[in-house]
């Protein structure tokens, strides 16, 4: 047998989809090593009370997908600028990346990864690309160990949470555990006998690592019952001077649902099973789709891919168009929907409508920038959080007639017919809610007092993230199926730190002379003016927020908040209700 020999200069010289696939793979495990120290780093920062760090560690990861894959993007460009842009290339680096990533936990979120560098080569173009996933087999990675660990109690007593409590495997000690221990199982014990369907408990399955996000940690499980349903068990942890403490304990699916929030900044999720972790949650909240999930704890992209598919499914399966979104209709955005899914879709009209009132427009780019940087603040539960799309593709079937003709006239610049597709350049998807006015108009009275309490709660979560949206219109925000407001038009924030808070408190009935305050420059609000700024025309709904948020009406409340701010402190926000709360003497 003849064995070829090469010289250095003589050897083979590696095809462009080898060394494209080569260097994308080497920069994913980078990127997703660093992903995973940033995720452990936010427990290390709890236990020393380190809250800084957590919010570090959020913005870092939220950011570093993005800055990884531009990145790489970019070299792949300079590298290959001829090629780099041939779909016959793109198909061959698929091919041989997928025989690179087979048997890895992770395979999905590294072909993810590659068709996000692809997307990023081609943005420049009017060329659709997938959001799909394609060629990936499940089946050929590896299978999960232990990512959570069951209890089989007889009954649930102190020490049954004891051992829950040692789940996380914190490095620091509870203050006194044993005492919050009999408050947590005397609170679950109470709950499960009211129970309605008088079920036993089989057991309580507890996910391994700890959620962390800001101040808390959470531990996160379940209570598996007789017939197989699931109660959730959601254990909110705060740590003091004196220790770990339970602050709350939270077992309905409607707290649960408003705890995960993708309005929320992400859970860091000491846990690498991800997709276990997520199906996990999805058995506690139902009602949430799994792609948002994905989102909930810091797999952003992953869940971008995981949502188009809900959306495409629910075209299919509902046998549904998209139409103009309920509600009133929006100067900057078009607003649309299908019946029964879970999701709106938004595109920036190329001009404003005549209703547009925040002076000169400063284009698409502008608009896109602060729904983009939405995405990438500490959100404090108050806020939509937003998935942007480029050069995304659906069939024309699933448009209505006049939805299609709306998007051609006022968005021609982001949106095209081309044969029976219509392409947008940006696409805008939010969870979908019902506009504060819309609600009010349907709901009891109960409803109403109660979404009116939590619109003042939404304000000021959303001041607490230095969020200032200057538009105070209610048709800004909207109501989820659990009550809960949120804000969900952005082109009107400004950051809180830079508003100029002032009053006409000191001047007198009558007085002609112009205020000081109107020649300022800048954003200048004047906090007596929320009321009105509100728009909404009942009474009894203005006295119910006058009621529970007075102190958003005084100029004392807004300056403290800035000043907190201005010091890198975080001011305090509304997680969950009152009613969670473990009552301390």
């Amino acid at each position: 047998m003849i064995s070829e020999c090469y010289s250095e200069s003589q050897l083979p010289t590696p095809r462009p989809e080898t060394i494209i696939c080569s260097q994308i793979l080497v920069e994913f495990d980078r990127f997703y090593q660093e992903f995973r120290t940033i995720t452990y780093s936010a427990k290390t920062a709890f236990e020393n009370r380190d809250y800084s760090g957590v919010l570090t560690a959020s913005r870092n990861r939220l950011s570093m997908y993005s800055v990884s894959m531009n990145s790489i993007s970019q070299i792949i460009t300079d590298k290959f600028p001829a090629v780099s842009r041939e779909e016959s290339l793109w198909l061959l680096v698929e091919k041989e990346y997928l025989v690179n990533i087979r048997g890895r936990y992770e395979a999905d979120l590294a072909l993810a990864y590659m068709h996000s560098v692809r997307r990023a080569i081609f943005r420049s173009e009017w060329k659709p690309v997938t959001y799909l996933r394609t060629d990936f087999n499940e089946e050929d990675c590896d299978l999960p160990q232990n990512y959570l660990e069951a209890f089989l109690p007889e009954t649930i007593n102190t020490k049954t949470i004891l051992d829950i409590f040692a789940v996380p495997r914190f490095s620091c000690s509870f203050a006194s555990p044993s005492v919050d221990a009999t408050m947590v199982s005397a609170r679950l014990n109470q709950m499960l006998e009211g129970h309605a369907r008088r079920q036993t408990v089989i057991r309580i399955e507890i996910l391994k690592g700890g959620f962390f996000r800001n101040r808390g940690a959470y531990i996160v499980g379940r209570i598996r019952l007789s017939d197989d349903t699931f109660i959730p068990l959601v254990i909110a942890l705060l740590n003091s001077d004196d220790g770990i403490y339970v602050d709350a304990v939270l077992n309905s699916v409607p707290d649960v649902h408003n705890l995960f929030s993708s309005t929320l900044a992400n859970f860091h999720v000491a846990n690498n099973y991800y997709h276990e972790v997520c199906r996990f949650l999805s058995s506690i909240m139902p009602d949430r789709p799994l792609g948002l999930i994905y989102s909930t704890i810091g797999f952003n992209h992953f869940g971008k891919i995981a949502v188009m598919e809900e959306l495409t499914s629910e075209l299919e399966d509902n046998n549904s168009v998209f139409d103009t979104a309920i509600g009133f209709q929006g100067t900057v955005a078009i607003g649309f929907q299908s019946v029964g899914s879970s999701y709106s879709l938004k595109v920036i009209r190329d001009t404003p409508t005549a209703a547009y009132k925040w002076g000169e427009f400063r284009g698409i780019d502008s608009v896109l920038m602060k729904y983009s940087q939405v995405h990438k603040i500490n959100r404090t539960g108050s806020m939509l959080d937003n998935i942007i799309y480029y050069n995304v593709k659906f069939d024309k079937i699933y448009f209505s007639t006049l939805l299609i003709q709306e998007l051609l006239e006022s968005a021609g610049e982001s949106v095209v017919m081309s044969d029976d597709a219509i392409l947008f350049k940006h696409l805008i998807v939010q969870r979908r809610v019902t506009p504060l006015p819309v609600y009010l108009t349907t709901a009891d009275a109960l409803q109403r007092q109660k979404v009116m309490v939590n619109l003042g709660h939404c304000i000021k979560n959303n001041a607490a993230a230095n969020i200032f949206n200057k538009d105070l219109d209610a048709r800004n925000y909207g109501v989820s199926q659990y009550q809960k407001v949120y804000l969900f038009d952005y082109d009107a924030l400004e950051p809180l730190t830079d508003v100029k808070i002032r009053s006409n408190g000191e001047r007198f009935e009558g007085e002609e002379d112009v205020p000081e305050w109107f020649f300022e420059e800048g954003t200048v609000f004047l906090p007596e003016e929320i009321e009105s700024g509100l728009r909404i025309r009942e009474r009894e709904l203005i006295h119910v927020f006058r009621e529970m948020h007075g102190d958003l009406m005084g100029v004392e409340y807004w300056e403290a908040i800035q000043r907190q701010l201005c010091l890198q402190q975080i001011p305090p926000v509304r997680v969950y209700p009152e009613e969670n709360k473990l009552k301390r003497e």
